[in-house]
């Protein structure tokens, strides 16, 4: 593997001309979910792959290619904070395999798969490298309530103490030490000898937070639309919706974080692909009591404006244009990339996303009722009220889903509100607004949410 040599190339007699693909683009997409590499080529690609251990590797060997100038860019696109790739090589193995070489950081479960052109794309050649341990998504959140509880008391001490230090006060006086605040802590019955649980008890990942709490706590999902490959619309200065709808929804999970009671978990948090039945699939995962979608979609015109608020519908959608605009929001696993071969069970998958009810449906027309509402009072409005079409991502069972249309970035106006960071802050608290509305008059069902 150590003989590798970056840069080879055959003489140009020894190649039949134009029997090589062309690599037209690298691209590398990395997040905690798992990180994408992506080869576009104006030719299919062939590749095969096997891992190494200690360390661990992961060797890619691809067909009909000669090693050129756009393939050693991905050497450079490798970020330092890629929680999966520390490093690339590549070299050509034999006259007709170019050998990519990826350093890992941490065991992968890989899926490499090609895609079709489509939309502005020629040939992929997509490497998904998953973490061979996925982590308990509820877990994570409650962990992250943990810490952020942790915080904010250290912050009080950290305020008390310098107030106290503030004060003048005899030397020989000594004040007593701040106490630490008070937490209440589930009793864990001691294990009858070093090393084993109580009989019959389930170790607790996380002491002192007890089943209660996480039974009370609300869970949101947030959901950015599109992301990574899939760019979504694209405004007339250039704007991309992925990245307005994603500013949009971090600050959203800031907002809503901020009560202690609720919990945000965000399908993505960062520029990557998440297909649509893994969003629903997230939210599912930890029982989520609402789910919001946030997109910022084109129109064949730019005078198209207004926000709008669209809910799952049973049957045919309420007008032609929520029916456009759900067909048009269904098509980004073509465009996003998805691995077909690794959703296993299609007719269980779609089965699982028809299970939506009709009290799922009315919930989620009061939810959209509400948000509405609030968002009619920081912009226009395109539908005073809430529409219905069939939404893929709302199909999520026994959850209120809304998919929220913040503005029409195909707008010259409304592009440059969504580039905003005030409007932004002003469509957060609306949203914000709204959802605590919904829970005043439809408090959360009782969930008794297990931690694997």
């Amino acid at each position: 593997m150590g003989a590798l040599v970056v840069g080879l190339r055959l003489p140009a007699p020894a190649l039949a001309a134009g029997s090589f693909s062309s690599i037209i683009a690298v691209r590398v997409w990395p997040a905690s979910d798992y990180s994408r590499v992506t080869l576009e080529s104006d030719k299919p690609l062939q590749a095969k792959h096997f891992l190494v251990e200690n360390p661990d590797r992961l060797v890619i060997d691809i067909e009909g290619l000669e090693l050129n100038a756009g393939l050693r860019e991905l050497l450079g696109k490798v970020r330092a904070d890629d929680p999966f790739i520390g490093g690339v090589r590549v070299g050509q193995n034999t006259p007709r395999v170019v050998r990519l070489v990826f350093d890992l950081k941490q065991p992968v479960a890989p899926q490499i798969f090609t895609l079709a052109p489509v939309a502005a794309y020629q040939h992929r050649l997509v490497f998904d490298l998953y973490p061979k341990e996925a982590t308990d998504p509820l877990l994570a959140l409650i962990r992250e309530k943990e810490q952020a509880e942790q915080a904010a008391a250290q912050s009080v001490q950290d305020a008390l103490g310098e107030l106290i230090g503030r004060i003048d006060k005899p030397a020989t006086t000594a004040l007593p030490p701040v106490p630490p605040p008070l937490v209440v802590q589930t009793p864990v019955p001691a294990p009858p000898f070093p090393g084993a649980s109580a009989a019959g008890a389930k170790s607790d990942p996380l002491p002192g937070f007890s089943q209660a709490r996480l039974d009370r706590l609300i869970v949101i999902a947030i959901d950015p639309g599109h992301g990574g490959e899939d760019p979504g619309a694209t405004g007339p200065s250039g704007l991309r919706e992925k990245d307005v709808v994603l500013a949009v929804g971090l600050k959203l999970r800031e907002r809503l974080n901020s009560n202690p009671n609720i919990r945000v978990m965000m399908t993505r948090d960062a520029d990557f692909f998440v297909p649509l039945h893994e969003r629903v699939n997230k939210a599912r995962r930890v029982q989520a009591d609402l789910f919001v979608s946030l997109h910022a979609d084109a129109f064949f015109t730019p005078q198209a404006r207004g926000a709008s608020v669209f809910v799952l519908s049973e049957g045919a959608a309420s007008s032609q244009a929520a029916k456009w605009m759900a067909n048009k929001e269904n098509a980004a696993d073509l465009v996003g990339g998805v691995n077909a071969g690794a959703v296993k069970d299609a007719g269980v998958l779609k089965a699982m996303l028809d299970m939506s009810t009709t009290a799922q449906i009315k919930d989620s027309l009061k939810l959209g009722s509400e948000v509405l509402g609030q968002i009619g009072r920081v912009g226009n409005l395109h539908k005073r009220r809430v529409e219905q079409a069939g939404f893929a991502v709302l199909k999520a069972p026994d959850v209120p889903s809304i998919l929220v249309e913040t503005a029409f970035i195909s707008n010259p106006e409304e592009e440059a509100k969504l580039r905003d960071p005030a409007y932004q802050t002003e469509l957060v608290e609306a949203l914000a607004t709204g959802i605590a509305r919904y829970f005043a008059k439809n408090p959360p069902l009782a969930r008794h949410r297990a931690l694997t």
